[in-house]
C-alpha cells in the first residue's frame, strides 16, 4: 500500500509499504484523512529528537472501519466513521499504576517514536478506536489535536471563577481556548497574529491580546484589575512565553505547560514561592478528553472549516510541508486526503 514517508531531514516522499495484517483483538481502519501536526514539521526539520529516521508519520486520524477480528466488541462494525487513541501505554509504569495513562513512561505516538499512519490502511487494538457518529470523517482527523487543549484544561481544574489566559493560538491552544469557555471561564487568548485572534474569539474567548503590537503585562492587568490570570496555560514552547506564564498568573495561581521549550528557560524562582503556584505539565490526552471534543463536534457549534488550512493529496506532502516551514504561523492543519 502507499504511504507517505520521511526518510531524512527535508525529505519526504511515497513509499510502498507492506499492508497491515489484523489478528484477534484488532481493527482494520481504512485511512481516509491525516493531519500534519507540528511534531511532524518538526521531524521533516530534523528537530524531532524522539524520531528515528526513516518514519511514516501521523497521528491525527479521520478513517472507517474496514474489518474487526475475533474478539472486538459489536459496539464496533465495518462502515463505522472513526478516529483513533493514538498513544501507547505499559500499564506497570508509575504514571500508568495512577491511571493517568496519557502520561505514560514508556508511551509510543504514532508517527513519533512509532511509526505512523499516514496511509492508506492501518490496524490497532479495538481499544485504540474512538467512534465519532455524526461527524465527518474530515473533521475526525481534528479530534486529536483539540483534546490535547482539552486536557490541559482538566489539569488546571478550570471552572467558572477563573480567568484563563491561552498563550498561542494554534490547534492545541485553540482546543484549550474552547474548553475553557466551555466550562464558563472567562478566557484571554494571546497571539501574534490577528486571523488566529479572530477565531480565538468566535470559539470562545472573551477578550484576544497580540502579543506583538500590545504590552501583554498592561492589557492582563487592565483585564483582571491588577490580579493577574488565574490560569496560565503555555500552549507556544518558546522561553518567552515561559517566562510570561509566570509572570502573569496571580498569586497561588495555576500554570500550565503544553508546549516543550527548545532551550533552556531561566526563571525567577521567587515568583514560584511568593505567588505560591501550582506548576503542571499536560501531555497528550485521556480517553475522556476525546469524548468531551466528541461533544463539541456534535454541537454543531465547531467552525472546521476554519480549522483546515490545506487539503492535499500524499504526493504534495513535500511541496507543503515546506511551505509551512517558511511561514509556521499562518497553519493551522495541512490534512492529507487518501
Amino acid at each position: 500500500m502507499k504511504a507517505v514517508q520521511i526518510t531524512a531531514p527535508n525529505i519526504v516522499g511515497m513509499a510502498d509499504v507492506a499492508m497491515p495484517q489484523m489478528g484477534a483483538g484488532e481493527v482494520m481502519v481504512k485511512i481516509e484523512y491525516v493531519g500534519f501536526c507540528g511534531s511532524d514539521l518538526n521531524t521533516f526539520l530534523g528537530r524531532n529528537p524522539m524520531v528515528k529516521l526513516p518514519v511514516i508519520p501521523g497521528h491525527e486520524v479521520g478513517a472507517v472501519i474496514e474489518a474487526v477480528g475475533e474478539g472486538v466488541p459489536e459496539t464496533l462494525q465495518p462502515g463505522m466513521t472513526v478516529t483513533l487513541n493514538p498513544y501507547t501505554n505499559c500499564g506497570k509504569c508509575a504514571a500508568c499504576r495512577n491511571g493517568r495513562v496519557n502520561a505514560c513512561q514508556y508511551n509510543e505516538t504514532l508517527g513519533v517514536q512509532r511509526s505512523g499512519v499516514m496511509a492508506e490502511y492501518a490496524v490497532l487494538p479495538w481499544q485504540k478506536i474512538i467512534p465519532a457518529e455524526g461527524i465527518s470523517v474530515r473533521d475526525c482527523a481534528l479530534i486529536e489535536p483539540m483534546s490535547v487543549g482539552f486536557h490541559a484544561v482538566s489539569r488546571a481544574a478550570v471552572d467558572d471563577n477563573d480567568t484563563v489566559m491561552v498563550i498561542g493560538c494554534g490547534m492545541v491552544g485553540l482546543g484549550a481556548v474552547v474548553r475553557a469557555a466551555l466550562r464558563g471561564a472567562t478566557v484571554i487568548a494571546v497571539d501574534l497574529d490577528d486571523e488566529k485572534l479572530a477565531l480565538a474569539q468566535r470559539v470562545g474567548a472573551t477578550h484576544v491580546i497580540n502579543s506583538a503590537k500590545e504590552n501583554v503585562h498592561e492589557r492582563i492587568a487592565e483585564l483582571t484589575a491588577g490580579l493577574g490570570a488565574d490560569v496560565v496555560i503555555e500552549a507556544v514552547g518558546h522561553p518567552s512565553t515561559y517566562v510570561m506564564a509566570v509572570d502573569e498568573v496571580a498569586f497561588t495561581g495555576r500554570v500550565v505547560c503544553i508546549g516543550y521549550a527548545k532551550s533552556e528557560v531561566a526563571f525567577q524562582t521567587k515568583l514560584f514561592v511568593q505567588k505560591e503556584l501550582d506548576i503542571r505539565g499536560s501531555r497528550n490526552a485521556m480517553p475522556s478528553d476525546f469524548r468531551a471534543v466528541i461533544r463539541y463536534m456534535q454541537s454543531g457549534a465547531f467552525p472546521a472549516e476554519e480549522f483546515i488550512s490545506r487539503i492535499i493529496e500524499p504526493t504534495q506532502a513535500d511541496e507543503a510541508l515546506n511551505e509551512w516551514a517558511e511561514a509556521p504561523g499562518k497553519v493551522f492543519r495541512i490534512l492529507v486526503k487518501f
